[in-house]
């Protein structure tokens, strides 16, 4: 892992990129055959216990769903250090990630690596739009708090743009944004909480909050965007409207793979760094597609030690749009996101565990 660390998130060339990450995935899969009893049942019947491959897309993949259902991890229960769980709503089944210290350690240092490249490396000013409640237990975090957490690591002052009820603390965001109006203002939320409750909150009160020089990153929840018609553009104009804003980015990721996230570069695009991949496999026989095909994604990461994580099948639909040639100039993979798969569930790992 060390070899990555040492490496710019998007600097490599296809060719030594490839041969680092099979180098890792190999070893991650030895680790957690080794040491997670049901992940080791997956390979054994899914693939004759094989734990070493020739290429990074024949390295077996788990369902993320099946986080929803085992606790799957790969060390002693005494060397857990932190838990995290997917969100979701009332009454669903969430994911549990098991993480030792080692683990969350490398999670936020390329969480660190990744978004100092489109951000720049120093610590700014930071507003986060949410509420401070979401952070009160350490020992479990949603995946809001984990993200939260996660970023409030490029912040150096921070204010919560919420109370605890979702209200806009109005007075002490203009206190704060009149105190740092000569530095850039980091900004960081969640799609769907930043639509319903500061853009539409200040729209409705008629208030423009000056945040030109702010950075805002945002992730999640364009499924209830979407349900309300809104697109990326609409998300872009609207926060320019109530506050100015124009460098903003959205990006990818999952609790189940907390760390490895895919940022959107200026392009639009979503780029997996030298710390992921990224596969679109057909629906139906899970073969790989060609560049601009829609189908399931897969995702890959070199960050999962306590729990196996590092190849998942995730619920989403998305295709590939190039590699290396994307105009911002960044190397690797970017893709883009369709949405959610229809109500449909992956079978195969799943089924293992029905037959055990």
């Amino acid at each position: 892992m060390n070899e990555f660390l040492e490496c710019a998130p998007y600097s490599l060339e296809r060719e030594k990129k490839n041969e680092l990450f099979l180098k890792r995935m190999n070893e991650l899969t030895q680790v957690h055959y080794n040491n997670c009893e049901e992940y080791r049942r997956v390979i054994d019947l899914l693939h004759k216990g094989r734990t070493e491959y020739d290429s990074v897309e024949q390295i077996p993949f788990l369902p993320v769903s099946l986080f929803k259902r085992l606790s799957l991890k790969s060390i002693p229960d005494g060397d857990v250090f932190k838990t995290m769980t997917s969100s979701g709503t009332s009454g669903q089944q969430v994911s549990k990630i098991y993480l030792d210290r080692k683990t969350a350690g490398l999670q936020q240092k390329v969480l660190s690596k990744i978004v100092s490249d489109f951000t720049g490396k120093s610590r700014m000013p930071m507003i986060i739009l949410d509420c401070p409640s979401v952070i009160k237990d350490r020992r479990f975090f949603s995946a809001r708090g984990a993200g939260i957490l996660g970023f409030s690591m490029f912040g150096t002052k921070k204010m919560y743009a919420f109370d605890d009820d979702m209200n806009l603390n109005l007075e002490e965001l203009r206190d704060f944004i009149d105190k740092y109006r000569d530095e850039t203002i980091f900004l960081f939320g969640f799609t769907f909480m930043i639509w319903q409750f500061f853009y539409k909150q200040l729209k409705k009160r008629g208030i423009y909050l000056n945040l030109e020089n702010g950075v805002l990153v945002h992730g999640g929840g364009w499924k209830k965007l979407e349900s309300e018609a809104v697109s990326r553009e609409d998300f872009h104009n609207a926060l320019r409207e109530v506050c100015g804003v124009s460098s903003v980015h959205d990006y990818y990721g999952m609790v189940e793979q907390t760390g490895c996230i895919y940022m959107e570069c200026e392009e639009g695009h979503l780029h997996a760094s030298i710390y992921s991949d990224v596969f679109i496999r057909d629906m139906r026989d899970f073969s790989l597609v060609d560049n601009g095909k829609e189908g399931v994604i897969q995702v890959m990461s070199a960050i999962p030690e306590s729990y196996p994580g590092h190849s998942l099948l995730t619920e989403d639909v998305g295709c590939i749009l190039g590699e290396d040639d994307c105009p911002c100039g960044r190397k690797g993979k970017y893709l883009r996101i369709h949405g959610r798969m229809k109500k449909a569930e992956i079978r195969g790992c799943s089924d293992t565990f029905e037959m055990g």
